[in-house]
Order: C-alpha cells, then structure tokens, then sequence
C-alpha cells in the first residue's frame, strides 16, 4: 500500500458502500464488483467495498457476502466493510475481509433513529467487532456521523464529538472519521470542531474528514481541515451517497471534485482525475441518471 511519506493526502473511497446504500432500484453485483474495478485502476488504494448490515435494512448492500466473495482483491489496495454487530462480524469473517469499519454518532436522537440504540448500547454492540478486528491483525475505523448538525437535535456541540470519538479510540480503533451527515459545516465549523479534537489529544494522522455537499461547502471544509494538518479525505466517486435518517442529505463530497483541488493545489494523492472521471460515469450509467458533480460535467483543465 502507498504510505504516506509518498503523498500528501488520503482519499478513502465510499462510493460502493455509503454512496450507493440508499439507492431504491436494485444494482447488479456486477456492476458494482466493475465500480470496484475502476475505482482501483483510477489508483484509489483504500475503497469501502460494502457493509455487513441487516439485508432488511439496507437491501441495496444485501449481496455484500457475495460481492466480496467474488471481489478481486488487488495486492496494496484495503477494501474495508461496515461491521455493526457480531451478526455482520460473522458474515464478513466468512468472506475473508481484513478491514472494518464501526458507525455511531454524536447525536443521541440521530443513533436513535439510525439504530435504535443509544450511543452508549452502540459502542457496547461495537466492542467484539474492534476487539475481534485487534485479535486478526485487521485495519480499524470509527464513525462518528452527525459530528457538526443533527436533523433532529438541530447544533451539534463540539465536547459531544470528542467525547465519542475518545470512547471509539479506547476501543482500539485506528481511525476516526468525522461526519458531516448532513452537509451543514462551513469552515468555522470545522476549526471549531477540529480543534476540539486536536485539543484533547488526537493526532491529526488519526482523523479523517466526511463532508457532504448538501450546501456546496465540502470542498471549503477540506481546505479549512487541511489547513488543521488533516490528511484523509473521506468521497464518493460521482457524488452519490446520502442517508436515509437524514432528511435533505445530499450527495457526498465527489471523488473527481477533491482530486481536481488537490491536483490544483500541488498534493500528491496517488489517484488520476480522468481515470476517476471514467469510474463515475459507469456509476451514472448505472444509475441512469446525469452526473451532477462539478468535474463530472466539465472534466479537469490542463493548463496550456
């Protein structure tokens, strides 16, 4: 896998599994395993492939035994699955993962609807999954959603996040991202947010940042927690995504957007703008709809 002594910044592709979970129409494996596909060529090293979730909750990510049975897994590429209880701990053992993710929030009224459980019996649920992932050897990562705005808590205060995040740390996972569900932060918020973090103790190298595009502020956020030393990226090839719990949740932050201000902005990412360009057509295509994303529509520009 590339370390980061050789580039600047992380993306962590979600498109297969955050992007496409909420989609209502059935998407052929196939199609998804060819997303996987091109995601890779495209050079992203670290694309979330599915999640192990209930099959009745999010019908969509049903096939996830079988995608990532059939997944060709590429030598330095992590393929990391969403894993929120034994149950799916269970399934993505059987199919060989060797990377997974947990899901909470800062906001008890969004884990509520989300879950049904509190954050506290959602931690609780996550305890055998990351202890289970230490005892393999496997690559861990926490989700903290709802980090700077709830649908029905409204403001989000900053301690909420920390405090979540520090009980996600002490569980052994390795990674935090940091959510912006609902596509409500602006710059200010993501210092406020950020520093807070940082302030108790968490090395910048441990957070990542997911923001979506509801209010066209994603990609201000990334410059501003760049400017914070944050270096991983959380986006979605295409811009697709949202959350079923969150209403008004637009798309994430795209894949193709992020690239072309990192492109422009001289960090190395490892990942190519056109090839990236191509994957999110074979979404859109898959999708039958128009891509919507900035660079999607107008492509990158190279300077004469």
């Amino acid at each position: 896998m590339t370390t980061m002594a050789e580039r600047d910044v992380r993306i962590y592709e979600v498109g297969p599994r955050d992007g496409l979970q909420n989609e209502a129409t059935p998407i052929p494996t196939e199609a998804k395993l060819r997303f996987v596909e091109l995601l890779a060529d495209a050079g992203l090293r670290e694309i979330e492939a599915t999640s192990f979730v209930s099959p009745r909750a999010v019908p969509q990510l049903a096939d996830a035994d079988d995608l990532m049975s059939a997944l060709e897994r590429r030598h330095g590429v992590r393929y990391p699955v969403l894993v929120p209880n034994e149950r799916g701990l269970q399934r993505a053992e059987a199919a060989g993962v060797d990377a997974v993710c947990v899901f909470t929030a800062a906001s008890e009224a969004f884990t509520r609807a989300n879950i049904n459980m509190t954050v506290a019996e959602s931690i609780d649920a996550f305890r055998p999954v990351v202890a289970r992932a230490r005892e393999a050897g496997w690559w861990s990562r926490g989700y903290v959603s709802t980090a700077f705005g709830c649908p029905y808590q409204g403001l989000v205060g900053e301690a909420a996040v920390v405090g979540v995040g520090l009980q996600l740390l002490e569980l052994g996972v390795e990674e935090l991202s940091i959510g912006d569900t609902i596509g409500v932060a602006t710059p200010g918020d993501v210092r406020r947010v950020v520093g807070a973090l940082l302030d108790a103790g968490i090395p910048p190298g441990t957070l990542a940042m997911h923001f979506h595009d509801t209010r066209g502020t994603a990609l201000a956020n990334v410059s501003a927690a760049l400017d914070l030393g944050i270096r991983c990226f959380d986006a979605s090839t295409g811009g697709t995504g949202g959350c079923p719990y969150a209403p008004g949740a637009a798309g994430n932050l795209a894949t193709e957007d992020l690239v072309y201000l990192l492109d422009r902005e001289g960090l190395t990412h490892g990942v190519d703008l056109d090839a990236v360009v191509v994957a999110a057509h074979h979404v859109s295509e898959t999708l039958g709809r128009p891509l919507t994303t900035k660079v999607g529509q107008a492509g990158g520009w190279r300077v004469p």
